[in-house]
């Protein structure tokens, strides 16, 4: 139980796989979030990729739980969708995008049977165009989302106590959250026609 004084653990959390195209968006978004904002100490921004059940342990440690995800909602690619709270369970009534949908909703399940689930939850989904593209890009109704995105994201962290702080200097490579030429801007680069 938290007293007054403590603020609440965040986790913001990006899943998905950068090698299916916009399947990779939840992890894009958190790459360039974490590139942009500098975040508090009870902030942690994590690229959960594939993990499934391999993240349980970073749930039962959050009081709260940002997720950004491409998920087929059934809108028109590209549009964003909040979900909060006890809907954010319910998206598996979303049509599912990948394998990766049920590992996490294998996650909040667990974490939830252990009695360690985050009390507050928000799913930021976009709604993905392209998905068979293996080692393609974001396509760009989805790249244009990130932005909007992050922005929903420091608003939540904002409601939560722990606003997010735009970085004065630019992130060095070795804080960046992926490396190995796997960055948005490196991947990219190499999957675009000369």
């Amino acid at each position: 139980m938290l007293n007054p004084k403590q603020k609440k653990r965040i986790l913001v959390l990006g899943i998905g796989n950068i090698l299916w195209a916009d399947e990779g968006f939840g992890v894009r978004v958190v790459e360039e979030f974490h590139r942009r904002y500098a975040v508090d100490d009870n902030v942690t921004v994590l690229d959960g990729g594939t993990q499934g059940l391999y993240l349980v342990s970073f749930l039962e440690q959050a009081d709260c739980l940002i997720v950004f995800d491409a998920i087929d909602y059934g809108l028109l690619p590209g549009q964003l969708k909040l979900v909060r709270d006890d809907e954010v369970p319910k998206f598996t009534g979303a049509r599912k995008v990948s394998l990766h949908q049920t590992g996490f909703q294998e996650v909040l399940s667990a974490a939830d049977l252990l009695g360690r689930r985050p009390r507050e939850l928000a799913l930021i989904g976009c709604q993905p165009l392209d998905l068979e593209n293996w080692g393609g890009p974001l396509t760009v109704p989805v790249r244009f989302q990130i932005a909007p995105a992050i922005e929903l994201g420091c608003k939540l962290l904002a409601q939560w106590g722990s606003s997010a702080k735009p970085r004065r200097a630019p992130l060095p490579a070795s804080e960046q959250l992926l490396a190995n030429n796997i960055d948005h801007a490196n991947y990219e680069m190499r999957a675009q026609p000369v």
